[in-house]
């Protein structure tokens, strides 16, 4: 037993010393942390242990006697805590744990070691330790500020950094707890009372070795550090005084715990009267403190040496924070719970506010119902309210449990939670229907009626809201039912449908009124009333109707108003159509009598009058106050009628002008379409359609059912159906054209695109300094005075800008130049010198001037004119002139630096000849103009000499330079006089004939010198032009949009102390963080790494980072052989991915950005230097920047798993945590499960929302814990993540960043501007989301991706701009928007995550903010980088799960709700960019339907030919023009106007010409077309049969090929299908269609619909890489075949399988419902054979229905031969019988078919037109079988239905994939897609063709 023992020891070392090798390999700057980086969760929590060993592993090395004492009480602890060894991992760890004090035991080689001595031991060490490190000092020190309220940057001289001081704290803090716990075993009267006396000590004085130790977020409120300045704010030290404990509080037991460094406070009262969590308290304790300190510091800094919080600031948070409770109240009218908010004082308010926060902090899921919060906080302040007028606290009611336990978790939310999770267990996973049970949004509605009240407090068990769903009964829904139909569509926008058919309707009559306005035709035009009347009554029985499932639990008001509108709209459209009825009697009757005519009009008259009154008063702005002020009961009753009321979407209107703005724009899109409709489409087909119902009976080539003796109506609907599709859709045509019209207005308005080129960028250099410091510089920074300049001139406020402006620029080329866009060289060009010198002139960036000397050098040496007229030349060029200029002065500067005696007697007397002469304007008379290049080629000698660091050697050779320049200029430059008289000149001939000149020279010293001379000399020796610098394409376009935007309009900037505080809040599931390096090196298929790839792809960036690290020339394998090398390089390849760390390095440029400016801005703390200084040195190092950024900035990253992570040693969470250790201001929330043993002994689990931060050893370092009520994911996963982190965020703003985006340091230093918007003046209200411009970084990589790019860049640029101003329509459509936080936390959170029908999570905060009287904005002088998808099915996926998340939306509530309350022209905004799109993105294909399926019907019936014989011989030319022109709508052009307004706006018309044409090369009219499919397939079915869900497209790099299988599986139904169905359609009209013009009228009219059957079938090949490589071709083949033939079975997935796939497939059609409508759309495909029958030479002109019913019976033989062929019997003496039958069955039917064919009159044409006719009807048969599959599967006859569908499959497999093969013979295909598909890295000079062909075949080579 005991050598097993011993062999399961040596495996738990062998596996943890594995385990940290990983890990530590794999972050290589994570430090080997021993058994403390192994310590399981279950023993962290209570204990020290991570600590103790972390100390351990710190005093090793120094004393391993007292690290084995650590590690025996770190076991002893352990064992202690767990003795059973119950916990995951704790077995594992306390045997490693003990192999490892063996370990130092046996080091001892035998030596005894007595245990009794380690106290004394222990304490002789903590002694020297703590003189060591000066400890004593350090804490007097501290004293010393606490008491004065002062900070001091370097601890009052002692120079410690804090992250050395905390460490010493550290393992000071874990000696001080293994001391205490050895005290009790040591003497008392020896080393015992001392450790005992020194423990009590260090109770009294150990604030600062707590404050630094204890866990916290950014204030240190549990204990005061000396380290962190932020505790000596003064708005810090008046918030934490503001919620201390008064006197006047009531008194709290003797016996309640808190920690002796802090005083009691507000929340220690709550945390005993409601039993919150510690935790919990902790977190909100900060939140608030925060608030209050940030608010503060706008109204102003307090002053007093007692710091207080003003009223006002205390007054503003509570108003804010209580916002939405006081709205609820007053909806609800009840009292709020304070009388009057002038009666409360502001300890009362804080009061408030804090349990707000706190149930807020603790309510989980329950964030999601914000008036369930507000009904938990009335009755929980309450109840504080009494007990604080009470003299003694005591427990609320409310909260006390059994066993008197008080928790507000178990007792309040916990009830919750469980009904929330017993009804989302309900949803079976998303796929039961929405109205079967109740989301998120159905329990917060709950608390909008007054009966809300009748759950009583404390709730009760009984009450509807708490009740537990029964497992086959359906709860009750609240106030709106999610049904599953297109309904709602018209539901929702009942408005606009109604107007588009009554507008339809009075054109058409006009035009068949020949447009005459006479009383007959005003009659006729007065039928739209009753139209209107049963339209409106259409949509009081769909309220009815789909009102089905909320009518037990609905309000009695509510259900009253449905009946009341319901017999109130059938009582109105029976009268008003039974009156107009009669009035049409009396026009035909021709009597005098009019009466009813009279009726009807005052009826209508009467009805109309009365909604526009309403419409007036609710709609219109400046009459909407007017309503809300008249309590008139009839008036309130009718107004309840008109508009159904909700607590939220009340005030829904904007201000007059803004109203008048967008309604203007509809106008004009009203007066183009339906001037379009009535002259192009309506008006042209009133003589056709005159004639063909006029026409006598004609000849049908089939059996006719329907059509005969009434005037031919189904020509008619094939002739009218397009035009009204089109009339439907091209609405949104009109709206797409003025939108990119308005946009491109607007952005040429807002001055985008006045910079585009980075030759633009040089000319209106100059002035970009003033621009900066007016736009983003605050004013507290622009009254830094700057050393040595006054403010006289404009010379001097130039270089006063130019100096504020170059520590901000020179920090942003840094940062450039840190991303690897620019080279060294690059950056040194750049750069911009710090203005803050003597020198006279301001100096610019090298990059403006490089090449500017040698230019004037050329017009100096041709000058033949006078000096006016050379300086007057030189002047044309500014950058020329400033670069002599400078040259000039600095060669003067520089030898005066130089030289001393003589020598600089000579500078002297030269400089002022030269000035002189400048003066009288004789310069070139004095000088030798053409000898300046000599001179500046010995001075260039020189500075080459002195820009390297001082030698002896070197000394002497800057001498010598000294002389020979002193020899050419002496003897060479000046005029043959001067040279006379310095060659006479006595002191300099002396000194000379001496060898005294220039024989020492002053080495410069100074840095301004040395930074001259550095500058000077790339002055001079750079020669050629900087036109091209920087080379990088993004480098330049960074630059070229921040100078850009300094010209853009936007608030002005606030010093970093007053502006609004904000956190970057991001999401994270399991995505890359990190490549790691055996990703790096990994290959495709095609021998392509990802290293390999970027280095082709970004080559000068590859170069710059090989620079950057110092291995030039050096491969990516030698890098490897450095851990520090290889993890650069892991960094590298990360920061061009879409990875979590390039997201982080992104959003920390807000933190650096605003440390400079807090740097720069200069605010001091009491005692230390100030920082008014313009050099940015030092700035990251300063505690005041870093505590004053800490004030105001947070990150945090929620990732989801983290906790799990860990625990399966998963590279994710080293990575993360490395994230954690490079950046010390992130945070990380995750979601901590823990199992642990139940009563009943099942696993029970716990769970824990944590947020952690690196601590001082790289550890992850828990700040909060914060227990759940369950697991927190009830509904949709991104909306539950960000949810149970969000309580972490601070600060009054929040900005949403996906894992895929990035930052820019320039766009960082703009945040504070863009914060200030908040406060700017908008609308009617102050924004509550304000929009951010985002840029595509993945546009690069292929053409694909550059479309894909194009495309989102015009949404979130141009199609933004407009929803915002003046559509004001903007909602949220992801990230990177900033919320105003304190709004939508107590509104619901920025996501809503009821689960499916909020599966577009981020756009519901823009309908929760809009409902609730939020305000929208976008703005366009920042941008954030977004990542988006490459490749065509991660493209596919991305815009599936977007038309999916729509097709949802229409069934929400909230999309009802805003058609319903929105004004008309605003809803029409809304309707055509949400929702509307996606709809007429399907009309645009059902027009392709309607159009062939009518001309199907006419070229089947045969009277296409007849009708257009007809109309021809009638003279009639109208028609045949409509018939060939109606389907050039479907091109879809129009579309692309707003991608070429923004290519015009932002790149100029040229260039966007050129890309414009470059995109239509590349095909991206293909991807378009393609793209159509893809929304119109997944928004149908959405709404259909559901099955929307996330689809995880991957953020990979994407080059590789993809299988022909592949593709067919993703893209079958969506497109192949559909195109193929087009594709026949097509085929049937052109061989029994009739086109006058014949071939020709025939391609004109079905061009569009060819190209769309094209791009739908052969796009995922087109732009597949490789995807007409022969061998891969071949390959795709192979590997499709045995898909397609391979079984499936079960766990065998549709990848592998086609009968998995094929059952895949199938599992949308759920329900009854679905089943029908499949069934309805797939009768469609019988219309082929019946046409097709009577048209076959066989048949003649018989049309007896026989025939059709003969080809049933061929058709059912066809099908028992396919059996015959297809039967496979496992009956060995079956076989030969079987392949008799089958041989008799083949040759019986080629016989058969022979005989046919000879002796009847059937073609072979006839025998293709068959074959079209049963496959079509096949396919319907399938389909129908598919529907009814339990039905078909109980007779036994699947497994046939099946095989007929593979068939089908391959043959449609077939039809794609034989083009393809025959396409991969041609080489030069391959090539040329290749070009096609990567166009933009090859105008780049990339090497694509290695990336597709492969590196393997150069490595084996």
């Amino acid at each position: 037993m005991a050598k097993v023992y011993d062999n399961w020891k040596r495996l738990v070392r062998a596996t943890l010393g594995r385990e940290q090798l990983r890990v530590s390999g794999q972050s290589h700057e994570r430090k080997a942390s021993g058994l403390a980086g192994a310590v399981p969760d279950s023993l962290q929590r209570t204990t020290n242990i991570n600590a103790i060993l972390q100390a351990a592993d710190e005093i090793q090395p120094e004393d391993a006697h007292v690290a084995r004492i650590l590690c025996e009480q770190a076991y002893s602890m352990a064992q202690n805590l767990d003795p059973n060894s119950d916990g995951r991992g704790v077995l594992q760890f306390k045997t490693g744990l003990m192999s490892v004090i063996k370990q130092k035991l046996a080091k001892k080689e035998g030596e005894r070691i007595d245990r009794n001595r380690d106290a004394q031991y222990l304490w002789d060490f903590y002694q020297r330790y703590k003189r060591v490190h000066r400890v004593d000092e350090i804490m007097r020190e501290e004293r010393r500020m606490l008491e004065s309220g002062t900070f001091s940057a370097d601890m009052g001289g002692l120079g410690l950094r804090s992250q050395e001081t905390r460490k010493v704290f550290t393992t000071l803090r874990a000696l001080v707890e293994v001391m205490e716990v050895l005290s009790k075993e040591a003497a008392p009267d020896g080393v015992g009372r001392y450790i005992k006396e020194e423990l009590k000590r260090l109770k009294k004085t150990d604030q600062g070795l707590s404050g630094d130790l204890m866990p916290y977020n950014i204030v240190p409120l549990e204990a005061p550090s000396l380290t962190n300045a932020i505790g000596f704010y003064p708005e810090v030290r008046g918030a934490i005084s503001a919620i201390r404990y008064h006197e006047q509080f009531p008194r709290l037991p003797a016996d309640f715990e808190v920690p002796a460094q802090r005083n009691l406070d507000m929340f220690d009262l709550l945390e005993f009267v409601f039993g919150f969590q510690k935790d919990n308290i902790k977190n909100q304790r900060e939140n608030v403190v925060l608030t209050l300190a940030n608010a503060q510091s706008r109204l102003g800094i307090p002053v007093e040496a007692d710091p207080k919080i003003d009223e006002i600031a205390i007054t503003e948070v509570f108003l804010k924070v209580l916002d939405n409770y006081i709205k609820w109240c007053k909806y609800l009218r009840r009292r709020v719970v304070w009388n009057r908010l002038q009666a409360i004082n502001k300890d009362r308010k804080l009061f408030l506010v804090s349990l707000y926060f706190l149930i807020w902090g603790e309510a989980a899921n329950v964030r999601f119902l914000p008036e369930c919060i507000c009904y938990i906080f009335h009755n929980m302040a309450r109840e504080l309210d009494a007990i604080l007028d009470r003299g003694e606290a005591g427990h609320a009611p409310s909260c006390v449990g059994e066993n008197n336990t008080v928790s507000f978790l178990n007792q309040i939310i916990q009830p919750i939670y469980n009904t929330l999770a017993k009804e989302a267990g309900r949803n079976n996973n998303g796929k039961a229907a929405h109205s079967s049970w109740r989301n998120y949004d159905d329990f917060n509605e709950y608390f909008w009626s007054p009966a809300c009240f009748e759950l009583s407090w404390p709730m009760k068990d009984t009450s509807p809201f708490l009740r537990i769903p029964k497992p086959a009964k359906r709860t009750g829904k609240s106030t709106f039912v999610e049904h599953r139909t297109f309904l709602h569509l018209y539901r929702s926008f009942h408005r606009m449908w109604i107007f588009l058919v009554v507008m339809f309707q009075g054109l058409t009559i006009i035009a068949f009124n020949d447009g005459k306005l006479n009383l007959d035709t005003f009659k006729t035009l007065l039928s739209i009333g009753p139209t209107y009347a049963i339209m409106k009554f259409v949509e009081c029985c769909l309220d009815v109707l789909l009102m089905f499932g909320a009518y037990s639990t609905a309000r009695g008001m509510a259900i009253s108003r449905l009946v009341i509108r319901f017999f109130w709209g059938a009582l109105s459209s029976v009268f008003i159509t039974y009156v107009y009825v009669k009035v049409l009697q009396e026009r035909n009757d021709n009597t005098s009598n009019s009466v009813y005519f009279r009726i009807y009009l005052l009826v209508v008259g009467v009805y109309a009058g009365v909604r526009i009154v309403f419409a007036l008063l609710l709609k219109l702005p400046f009459c909407h106050s007017l309503s809300e002020k008249s309590d008139q009961p009839f008036f309130q009753f009718f107004k309840w009628i008109y508009e159904e009321r909700y607590f939220v979407g009340r005030g829904l209107y904007e201000r007059p002008m803004d109203y008048i703005r967008y309604v203007l724009y509809w106008l004009v899109i009203f007066a183009c379409k339906f001037t379009f409709a009535y002259f192009l489409q309506i008006k042209p087909l009133v003589d056709p359609t005159n004639i063909i119902e006029n026409l006598p009976s004609l000849q049908y080539s089939w059996h006719d059912f329907v059509s005969k003796n009434n005037n031919n109506v189904l020509t008619l609907v094939s002739i009218w159906a397009p035009i009204v599709a089109i009339y439907i859709m091209d609405i949104h045509i009109w709206y797409t054209l003025l939108s990119a019209i308005v946009g491109g207005v607007m952005g040429a308005r807002g001055r985008l695109g006045e910079i585009r080129s980075i030759e633009m960028v040089r000319k209106r250099f100059e002035s970009f300094p003033k621009a900066f410091v007016k736009q983003l510089l605050s004013v507290q920074a622009n009254r830094i005075p700057i050393i040595g300049h006054s403010y006289q001139d404009s010379e001097d406020n130039d270089k006063t800008y130019a100096a504020k402006f170059s520590p901000f620029w020179n920090e942003i080329i840094k940062s450039l130049r840190e991303e690897d866009y620019i080279s060294n060289r690059e950056m040194d060009l750049l750069s911009m010198p710090s203005n803050t010198g003597s020198l006279g002139l301001v100096q610019w960036p090298l990059f403006l001037l490089i090449s500017k000397i040698y230019l004037a050098i050329d017009l100096a040496i041709d000058c033949k004119d006078a000096q006016a007229d050379l300086w007057s030349r030189i002047s044309r060029d500014e950058y020329m002139a400033y670069a002599v200029q400078e040259c000039y002065y600095s060669i003067e500067k520089i030898l005066h630096s130089l030289v001393d005696g003589e020598g600089k007697l000579w500078v002297d007397r030269i400089f002022r000849e030269i000035n002189h002469s400048m003066s009288e304007g004789s310069l070139v008379m004095t000088l030798n103009l053409k000898k300046i290049p000599l001179v500046l080629s010995r001075f260039s000698a020189l500075t080459g000499l002195l820009i390297m660091n001082e030698t002896p050697e070197l000394a002497k050779g800057a001498a010598k330079a000294v002389y020979e320049l002193y020899e050419v200029v002496t003897h060479e430059l000046l005029s043959s006089d001067l040279r006379e008289q310095l060659d006479t000149w006595n002191i300099l001939a002396r000194a000379r004939n001496e060898g005294r000149l220039f024989s020492n020279i002053g080495w410069p010293r100074d840095p301004e010198i040395k930074e001259q001379a550095k500058r000077l000399h790339l002055l001079l020796i750079v020669k050629d032009s900087a036109a091209d610098i920087p080379k990088n394409l993004e480098a330049r376009r960074r630059l070229e949009f921040f100078t850009n935007s300094l010209f853009m309009h936007m608030p002005p900037a606030k010093p970093v102390s007053e502006m609004m505080p904000f956190c970057v809040f991001t999401p994270y599931y399991s995505e890359t963080v990190l490549y790691s390096s055996s990703e790096l090196r990994q290959e495709n298929e095609d021998g392509i790494s990802t290293i390999f790839y970027l280095q082709k792809i970004f080559p000068d960036e590859w170069e710059n980072f090989l620079e950057r690290i110092g291995r030039v020339n050096t491969g990516d394998a030698e890098l490897q052989e450095s851990s520090t090398d290889a993890l650069e390089l892991r960094f590298w390849v990360s920061y061009r991915g879409q990875t979590l760390a390039r997201t982080v390095r992104g959003m920390m440029y807000y933190r650096r950005a605003l440390m400079l400016q807090s740097y720069l801005e200069s605010r001091s703390l009491g005692e230390g230097i100030p920082q008014a200084s313009l050099s940015p040195q030092g700035f990251e190092l300063s505690r005041e920047a870093r505590a004053q950024v800490d004030l105001k900035f947070t990150y945090v990253v929620s990732c989801q798993i983290y906790g799990q992570q860990k625990q399966r040693k998963d590279k994710e969470a080293a990575d993360i945590a490395l994230l954690l250790q490079r950046n010390e201001a992130l945070r990380v929330a995750f979601i901590h499960v823990e199992e642990s043993a139940g009563s009943d002994g099942s696993m029970v689990k716990s769970f824990y929302s944590k947020l952690v931060k690196a601590d001082i050893h790289g550890k992850d370092q828990e700040i909060y814990s914060i227990k759940l009520p369950g697991d927190p994911k009830l509904g949709e996963g991104k909306p539950e993540n960000q949810n149970h982190a969000i309580v972490f965020t601070r600060g009054e703003a929040v900005q949403t960043i996906d894992m895929n985006q990035d930052n820019y340091l320039e766009e960082a230093m703009k945040m504070r501007n863009l914060l200030e918007e908040f406060r700017g003046n908008h609308g009617l209200r102050p924004p509550t989301i304000l929009g951010v411009r985002e840029h595509v970084f993945t546009g690069s990589v292929s053409s694909l991706a550059w479309f894909m790019s194009n495309q989102e860049t015009s949404f979130v640029t141009l199609g933004q701009r407009v929803l915002a101003y003046p559509l004001k329509v903007r909602m949220h459509y992801g990230h990177p928007d900033v919320f105003d936080r304190i709004f939508h936390i107590s509104r619901g959170g920025i996501s809503k995550a009821s689960r499916v029908i909020n599966i577009s999570e981020d756009i519901y905060a823009g309908f929760n903010s809009t409902l609730r009287q939020g305000n929208i904005t976008h703005h366009e002088y920042i941008q954030v980088g977004k990542g988006r998808d490459v490749g065509l099915n991660q493209i596919a996926l991305f815009e599936g799960k977007v038309a999916g998340g729509n097709g949802e939306q229409v069934l929400s509530r909230d999309v009802y709700r805003i058609g319903q309350l929105f004004d008309f022209f605003r809803m029409l905004s809304f309707y055509f960019t949400t929702v509307g799109y996606y709809l007429c993105t399907m009309m645009t294909v059902l027009t392709v339907y309607v159009f062939l399926y009518g001309r199907a019907y006419l070229a089947f019936s045969g009277l296409d030919q007849g009708i257009s014989r007809r109309s021809m011989l009638l003279g009639n030319t109208a028609f045949n023009a409509v018939l060939n022109a109606q389907f050039l709508v479907q091109i879809g052009v129009f579309t692309a106007v707003p991608m070429i307004m923004g290519f015009i706006l932002e790149l100029g018309l040229l260039k966007a010409i050129f890309s414009f044409i470059t995109m239509q090369l590349q095909l991206c009219s293909v991807f378009f077309t393609f793209s159509l499919g893809t929304r119109t397939h997944y928004f149908g079915r959405t709404i259909l049969h559901g099955g929307a869900k996330y689809r995880a497209t991957g953020r990979g790099f994407v080059v590789q090929h993809i299988k022909f299988a592949d593709n067919y599986r993703l893209y079958s139904r969506s497109h192949f299908v559909k195109a193929l169905e087009v594709a026949l359609l097509l085929i049937v009209y052109i061989a029994y269609g009739y086109t006058q013009g014949g071939a020709v009228s025939y391609i004109l009219l079905t061009l569009s619909s060819w190209f769309l059957v094209i791009s739908w079938l052969f796009a995922p090949y087109i732009f597949n890489p490789s995807g007409f490589e022969w061998q891969k071709t071949v390959e795709d083949f192979d590997d499709w075949i045995n898909w397609l033939l391979y079984k499936g079975g079960v766990g065998v997935k549709g990848d592998n399988s086609w009968e998995s796939w094929w059952d895949e497939e199938q599992a949308h059609i759920q329900t009854i419902r679905g089943r029908i409508l499949e069934t309805i759309l797939s009768l469609r495909f019988f219309l082929f054979q019946y046409g097709i029958v009577y048209k076959l030479h066989l048949t003649g002109k018989n049309t007896s229905f026989s025939l059709y019913g003969f080809s049933w019976v061929v058709l059912v033989g066809l099908v028992m031969i396919f059996k015959i062929f297809t039967f496979n019997s496992k009956k060995s003496n079956f076989q030969l019988v079987l392949r008799f039958i089958q041989g008799v069955a083949a040759l019986s039917l080629i016989a058969a078919l022979c005989l046919v064919v000879i002796f009847t009159d059937l073609s072979v044409p006839d025998l293709f037109a068959s074959c079209l006719a049963f496959v079509a009807t096949g396919w319907a048969i399938i389909c129908l079988a598919v529907t009814w599959k339990g039905v078909l599967r109980s007779l036994g006859l699947w497994d046939s239905v099946r095989e007929f569908a593979r068939m089908y499959d391959a043959g449609m497999g077939m039809i794609i994939f034989a083009p393809i093969a025959m396409l991969s013979w041609f080489p030069f295909i391959s090539t040329f897609q290749s070009r096609l598909l990567f166009n933009q890295a090859f105008s780049r000079g990339l090497e694509i063709s290695l990336i597709l062909a492969g590196n393997k075949a150069n490595v084996q080579a």
